[in-house]
């Protein structure tokens, strides 16, 4: 087991412990003034019973989405690090940071690498103040999900510029969508610190365990509407959004914040 996942789980021990009333209210009134976090949408920190449940919080006010046919919407409240076209089967991690495509979806997606080539990606980070939670960016169907063991690295700013192929050796789930005959994918990129990532509709992938060889879980009739939540990160980290050619055109979006609900991308 790589460092960065031992550190992961030793935190994530210390973040699912529900502590004594006084002392838990202590530690999340610190962990929202020391992030400034915004829990304007949120029941009050002292609610949460543990760290966890903080990270992991609810919207309790529902969130307003664009609920156009035509557009998609940002998964996650994040930062958009990167955002562009797959050029030569290659896209970006931060400037001047390049990997591949094929080996971020790995083999068991290469039926769909000739569709994804020349098509568009967008890199949603999400901090450790950010809400947590993941969303559908439109009505889709769920091919299969893909789940990656790997290293828990950073995924900040930091350690993107500085980590070579960070999205390919950190431990990731990969979900394969089609909406409407056109393909993307979703992938979720776990990250330092509990380092884990739930998915409400499949129960059985666990991540940052002792398993090692990748996980696949395929669906016939599995269909989220725009807006359901997917699940959640216990902890900040990332998602990256890959389209078929011809798909969508982006928002101009790069370095900037961005909103679940928020329109990130336009159909052809």
């Amino acid at each position: 087991m790589h460092i960065t996942n031992t550190i992961s789980q030793i935190f994530g021990k210390f973040a699912k412990t529900k502590f004594p009333s006084f002392i838990q209210k202590f530690i999340n009134n610190t962990y929202v003034k020391s992030l400034g976090l915004d829990m304007s949408e949120f029941r009050n920190a002292k609610f949460y019973n543990s760290l966890n449940d903080l990270f992991t919080r609810e919207l309790a006010i529902s969130r307003q989405i664009d609920e156009s046919e035509e557009t998609f919407i940002s998964p996650t409240d994040s930062y958009i690090t990167q955002c562009g076209k797959i050029k030569e089967e290659l896209l970006l991690q931060i400037k001047g940071m390049e990997y591949s495509v094929e080996e971020m979806l790995t083999y068991n997606c290469a039926n769909n690498f000739e569709k994804v080539n020349n098509g568009s990606y967008m890199n949603f980070y999400l901090s450790p103040k950010d809400y947590h939670r993941y969303h559908a960016p439109i009505d889709f169907k769920i091919n299969k999900l893909i789940h990656v063991p790997g290293k828990l690295y950073p995924v900040n700013i930091k350690y993107l510029n500085k980590q070579l192929d960070l999205f390919i050796e950190n431990e990731r789930v990969i979900l394969e969508c089609v909406h409407n005959e056109k393909l993307f994918y979703m992938v979720f990129v776990g990250a330092l610190n509990v380092g884990q990532m739930v998915f409400t509709f499949e129960p059985k992938v666990e991540t940052n365990t002792d398993v090692r060889d990748i996980q696949i879980y395929e669906y016939e009739d599995k269909e989220v509407k725009k807006g359901d939540c997917l699940g959640y990160f216990k902890m900040g980290s990332t998602v990256v959004m890959v389209w078929e050619e011809n798909f969508v055109e982006l928002e101009d979006l790069l370095n900037n914040s961005v909103k679940f609900g928020q329109v990130i991308a336009k159909k052809y």
